[in-house]
């Protein structure tokens, strides 16, 4: 596999929006401007973005790799891109048991009373969502945990 890391373009959007789709997270805010892709011999197997809040709060976000492309370090590839571009905090949520992976890039835990406010509520919601809607497709609860890392300036 030859990954090649490149800006998206207009044309990229219903790409994002499906492979999002399919990995069954966030789909707000997909703007395509912010993201970054991942081709494999020109073939779109991977996105994510850092997506700005309401404060000037910046997310990690709308990562997904193509599940025949899991495993294979697209993500990490992705991940490291997006924060060789930027600089000062980024937050993230994900499910509790990614919060190893995403410690190997340096992120760590932090207490929702610790977020910008606009960054607070959707972890509140998340969680709401992951106690009370997961278990009806899934059979179990998923936690939902922040995490941050902050960039040299």
């Amino acid at each position: 596999m030859q990954i090649m890391i490149r800006p998206a373009i207009e044309a990229d959007q219903p790409v994002i929006r499906a492979i999002i789709r399919g990995a069954f997270i966030n789909r707000m805010g997909l703007d395509w401007r912010r993201f970054l892709l991942a081709e494999d011999q020109g073939r779109i197997v991977g996105v994510g973005q850092v997506k700005p809040h309401a404060e000037g709060s910046r997310e990690l976000a709308s990562l997904a790799v193509i599940p025949q492309c899991q495993g294979q370090k697209v993500g990490s590839t992705l991940v490291r891109a997006l924060l060789a571009r930027e600089q000062g905090t980024i937050y993230l949520f994900c499910v509790a048991k990614l919060a190893g992976y995403y410690a190997q890039f340096g992120f760590e835990l932090v207490q929702r009373t610790d977020l910008p406010p606009s960054l607070a509520r959707l972890h509140r919601l998340g969680n709401l969502l992951g106690y009370t809607l997961s278990p009806l497709f899934t059979g179990h609860r998923i936690e939902v945990v922040a995490m941050q890392i902050t960039l040299p300036v």
